[in-house]
């Protein structure tokens, strides 16, 4: 039997919001976000030890500049990529998981299963394994992610007041999935 020793160093926390992407290499990273109909997808090179996460808005659009650009998943995917590949991780290594994409709001268009059908065709396009996924549903989540060991966290957001401050629509129990859920 192994004994298995936890790091007593601090871990640090990084927020990725819409629009936004991030990459590590540090053993005590950890990058969160919360998602609605938004995506999120976490990529990671295990043999290099290097991970990142984005987070879009949109599948596809026009965009007028760099910034308005980062919303849509055709660029945040090329930028989560290119920042990992400059970071020597390898195309054919790269594993995925994916996360949101949950429809909030009755009587408009669904993009959250825009954004979720987006974010697996470009993958399945570019020959990147899905490791994992947690798409759909009509609650929001709050996610963690460590981009050197690859374990997620998330949690569906029930209650009222959090999804209040966090600007989101309540909606009804999830379909997805219930409570915490972890992946590795």
């Amino acid at each position: 039997m192994t004994d298995t020793v936890l790091s007593s160093r601090p871990q640090r926390r990084l927020n990725v919001i819409q629009g936004e992407y991030l990459v590590s290499n540090d053993p005590d990273v950890f990058l969160t976000t919360v998602l609605g109909s938004c995506v999120a997808v976490c990529l990671r090179d295990p043999d290099r030890g290097v991970g990142g996460m984005n987070h879009f808005l949109l599948p596809e659009g026009q965009a007028d500049s760099h910034d308005d650009a980062r919303r849509y998943g055709v660029h945040a995917m090329e930028l989560l990529i290119n920042a990992l590949l400059h970071q020597g991780a390898q195309r054919g290594r790269l594993e995925a998981k994916l996360f949101g994409g949950a429809r909030m709001f009755n009587g408009l268009s669904d993009v959250g299963a825009a954004n979720a059908a987006f974010a697996e065709r470009f993958l399945r396009d570019e020959g990147i394994n899905v490791a994992s996924a947690s798409l759909g549903g009509v609650g929001a989540r709050r996610l963690k992610y460590w981009p050197v060991s690859g374990r997620a966290q998330q949690k569906i957001v029930e209650d009222k007041a959090e999804l209040t401050q966090l600007n989101l629509k309540a909606a009804p129990p999830p379909v997805v999935a219930e409570g915490d859920l972890e992946l590795f």
